[in-house]
Protein backbone atom coordinates (compact mmCIF):
# COMPACT_ATOMS: atom_id res chain seq x y z
CA UNK A 1 0.00 0.00 0.00
CA UNK A 2 1.57 3.24 -1.15
CA UNK A 3 0.97 6.16 1.20
CA UNK A 4 -0.26 9.46 -0.25
CA UNK A 5 2.08 11.88 1.55
CA UNK A 6 0.06 14.98 0.64
CA UNK A 7 -3.12 13.41 2.00
CA UNK A 8 -1.30 12.30 5.14
CA UNK A 9 0.00 15.80 5.88
CA UNK A 10 -3.31 17.45 5.03
CA UNK A 11 -5.23 15.27 7.46
CA UNK A 12 -2.71 15.71 10.26
CA UNK A 13 -2.65 19.50 9.85
CA UNK A 14 -6.46 19.54 9.87
CA UNK A 15 -6.41 17.56 13.11
CA UNK A 16 -3.60 19.57 14.72
CA UNK A 17 -3.61 23.04 13.09
CA UNK A 18 -1.52 24.49 15.93
CA UNK A 19 1.44 22.45 14.67
CA UNK A 20 1.66 24.70 11.62
CA UNK A 21 2.19 27.83 13.74
CA UNK A 22 5.83 28.92 13.65
CA UNK A 23 5.89 30.68 17.01
CA UNK A 24 9.22 31.71 18.54
CA UNK A 25 10.64 29.44 21.24
CA UNK A 26 13.64 30.65 23.21
CA UNK A 27 16.58 28.44 22.12
CA UNK A 28 17.87 27.95 25.67
CA UNK A 29 14.43 26.93 26.94
CA UNK A 30 14.00 24.64 23.93
CA UNK A 31 17.36 22.97 24.56
CA UNK A 32 16.97 22.49 28.31
CA UNK A 33 13.33 21.37 28.20
CA UNK A 34 14.13 18.82 25.48
CA UNK A 35 17.02 17.43 27.53
CA UNK A 36 14.62 17.20 30.47
CA UNK A 37 12.05 15.37 28.34
CA UNK A 38 14.15 12.22 27.90
CA UNK A 39 12.18 9.28 29.34
CA UNK A 40 9.57 11.72 30.68
CA UNK A 41 6.06 12.57 29.49
CA UNK A 42 5.38 16.04 28.09
CA UNK A 43 2.73 16.74 30.73
CA UNK A 44 5.46 16.32 33.35
CA UNK A 45 8.34 17.91 31.45
CA UNK A 46 6.87 21.29 30.60
CA UNK A 47 5.53 22.24 34.04
CA UNK A 48 8.93 21.28 35.49
CA UNK A 49 10.78 23.28 32.83
CA UNK A 50 8.54 26.28 33.48
CA UNK A 51 9.27 26.10 37.22
CA UNK A 52 12.99 25.89 36.52
CA UNK A 53 12.99 28.89 34.18
CA UNK A 54 10.96 30.99 36.59
CA UNK A 55 13.96 30.74 38.93
CA UNK A 56 16.90 30.43 36.51
CA UNK A 57 16.31 31.53 32.92
CA UNK A 58 19.83 32.02 31.53
CA UNK A 59 23.04 29.95 31.36
CA UNK A 60 24.63 32.37 33.83
CA UNK A 61 21.87 31.82 36.38
CA UNK A 62 21.97 28.03 35.90
CA UNK A 63 25.71 27.93 36.54
CA UNK A 64 25.45 30.11 39.66
CA UNK A 65 22.62 28.01 41.10
CA UNK A 66 23.29 25.22 43.55
CA UNK A 67 22.64 21.93 41.77
CA UNK A 68 20.32 20.91 44.62
CA UNK A 69 18.07 23.87 43.74
CA UNK A 70 17.81 22.67 40.16
CA UNK A 71 17.12 19.13 41.36
CA UNK A 72 14.27 20.34 43.56
CA UNK A 73 12.66 22.29 40.73
CA UNK A 74 12.80 19.41 38.24
CA UNK A 75 12.33 16.48 40.65
CA UNK A 76 9.19 15.29 38.83
CA UNK A 77 11.11 14.35 35.67
CA UNK A 78 12.86 11.02 35.25
CA UNK A 79 16.54 10.83 36.27
CA UNK A 80 16.28 14.36 37.63
CA UNK A 81 19.63 14.30 39.44
CA UNK A 82 21.51 13.29 36.29
CA UNK A 83 19.63 15.91 34.28
CA UNK A 84 20.31 18.66 36.82
CA UNK A 85 24.03 18.03 36.44
CA UNK A 86 23.73 18.03 32.67
CA UNK A 87 21.82 21.30 32.71
CA UNK A 88 24.64 22.96 34.61
CA UNK A 89 27.30 21.43 32.37
CA UNK A 90 25.46 22.50 29.22
CA UNK A 91 25.11 26.01 30.63
CA UNK A 92 28.81 26.15 31.47
CA UNK A 93 29.80 25.03 27.97
CA UNK A 94 27.46 27.55 26.35
CA UNK A 95 29.15 30.32 28.33
CA UNK A 96 32.67 29.07 27.62
CA UNK A 97 32.31 28.29 23.92
CA UNK A 98 29.33 30.24 22.56
CA UNK A 99 29.09 33.42 24.65
CA UNK A 100 26.01 32.03 26.38
CA UNK A 101 24.10 31.41 23.16
CA UNK A 102 22.71 28.11 21.91
CA UNK A 103 24.46 27.11 18.66
CA UNK A 104 22.25 26.73 15.61
CA UNK A 105 23.98 23.80 13.94
CA UNK A 106 23.88 20.05 14.44
CA UNK A 107 27.60 19.51 14.95
CA UNK A 108 27.91 21.97 17.84
CA UNK A 109 24.71 20.81 19.53
CA UNK A 110 25.85 17.18 19.47
CA UNK A 111 28.94 18.15 21.46
CA UNK A 112 26.78 19.13 24.43
CA UNK A 113 26.21 16.50 27.17
CA UNK A 114 22.89 14.69 26.93
CA UNK A 115 22.21 15.95 23.42
CA UNK A 116 21.63 13.40 20.65
CA UNK A 117 20.18 13.79 17.18
CA UNK A 118 16.58 13.93 18.38
CA UNK A 119 17.27 16.74 20.84
CA UNK A 120 19.44 18.64 18.37
CA UNK A 121 16.81 18.34 15.64
CA UNK A 122 14.06 19.51 18.02
CA UNK A 123 16.06 22.62 18.89
CA UNK A 124 16.90 23.35 15.26
CA UNK A 125 13.30 22.87 14.14
CA UNK A 126 11.43 24.58 16.97
CA UNK A 127 13.80 27.31 18.14
CA UNK A 128 15.57 28.16 14.88
CA UNK A 129 12.82 27.09 12.43
CA UNK A 130 15.30 25.09 10.41
CA UNK A 131 14.37 22.16 8.19
CA UNK A 132 15.25 19.50 10.74
CA UNK A 133 13.43 16.22 11.31
CA UNK A 134 13.36 15.00 14.90
CA UNK A 135 12.61 11.31 15.41
CA UNK A 136 11.54 10.11 18.84
CA UNK A 137 9.79 6.88 19.84
CA UNK A 138 6.41 8.14 18.56
CA UNK A 139 7.75 9.15 15.15
CA UNK A 140 9.75 5.93 14.82
CA UNK A 141 6.82 3.70 15.81
CA UNK A 142 4.17 5.45 13.73
CA UNK A 143 6.35 5.76 10.63
CA UNK A 144 6.84 1.98 10.66
CA UNK A 145 3.18 1.32 11.51
CA UNK A 146 2.09 3.47 8.56
CA UNK A 147 4.44 1.58 6.27
CA UNK A 148 6.36 4.75 5.43
CA UNK A 149 9.61 3.09 6.46
CA UNK A 150 10.90 -0.30 7.51
CA UNK A 151 13.61 0.62 9.98
CA UNK A 152 15.13 -0.55 13.25
CA UNK A 153 16.52 2.68 14.72
CA UNK A 154 15.45 6.34 14.96
CA UNK A 155 18.55 7.30 12.97
CA UNK A 156 17.49 5.04 10.10
CA UNK A 157 13.95 6.41 10.31
CA UNK A 158 15.19 10.00 10.09
CA UNK A 159 17.24 9.23 6.99
CA UNK A 160 14.36 7.42 5.26
CA UNK A 161 11.72 10.02 6.11
CA UNK A 162 13.91 12.73 4.62
CA UNK A 163 13.72 10.85 1.32
CA UNK A 164 9.93 10.67 1.46
CA UNK A 165 8.79 14.07 2.73
CA UNK A 166 9.45 17.45 1.11
CA UNK A 167 12.09 19.40 3.03
CA UNK A 168 9.56 22.13 3.85
CA UNK A 169 7.58 19.60 5.92
CA UNK A 170 10.46 18.16 7.95
CA UNK A 171 10.16 20.37 11.00
CA UNK A 172 6.42 19.69 11.38
CA UNK A 173 6.59 15.89 11.28
CA UNK A 174 7.70 15.51 14.90
CA UNK A 175 4.96 17.75 16.28
CA UNK A 176 2.25 16.05 14.22
CA UNK A 177 3.24 12.44 14.85
CA UNK A 178 3.97 13.00 18.55
CA UNK A 179 0.46 14.40 19.02
CA UNK A 180 -0.99 11.49 17.05
CA UNK A 181 1.05 9.03 19.11
CA UNK A 182 0.01 10.53 22.44
CA UNK A 183 -3.69 10.77 21.61
CA UNK A 184 -4.51 8.01 19.13
CA UNK A 185 -1.71 5.86 17.69
CA UNK A 186 -0.53 4.62 21.07
CA UNK A 187 2.09 1.88 21.51
CA UNK A 188 -0.49 -0.47 23.05
CA UNK A 189 -4.19 -0.53 22.12
CA UNK A 190 -4.10 2.20 19.45
CA UNK A 191 -7.45 3.85 18.74
CA UNK A 192 -7.56 2.89 15.08
CA UNK A 193 -11.33 3.24 14.63
CA UNK A 194 -11.27 6.93 15.53
CA UNK A 195 -7.96 7.75 13.80
CA UNK A 196 -8.01 10.29 10.98
CA UNK A 197 -5.64 8.01 9.05
CA UNK A 198 -7.62 4.80 9.56
CA UNK A 199 -8.60 4.33 5.91
CA UNK A 200 -5.09 4.89 4.53
CA UNK A 201 -3.05 3.14 7.23
CA UNK A 202 -1.88 -0.45 6.56
CA UNK A 203 -1.52 -1.01 10.33
CA UNK A 204 1.82 -2.78 10.07
CA UNK A 205 2.45 -5.20 12.99
CA UNK A 206 -1.04 -4.66 14.45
Amino acid sequence: MSMDIDKLMQRLFELYPEAATDSFIDPFFSLISTVMSHRTRDDVTYPAASRLFESFSTPEEMVRADVSEIETLIKDVGFYRVKAGRIQEISRLLLEKYDGRVPDNMEALLELPGVGRKTANCVLAHAFLKDALAVDTHVHRISNRLGLVETKTPEETEAELKKIFPQKDWRYINLLLVKLGQNTCRPISPRCKTCTLNDICPKILL
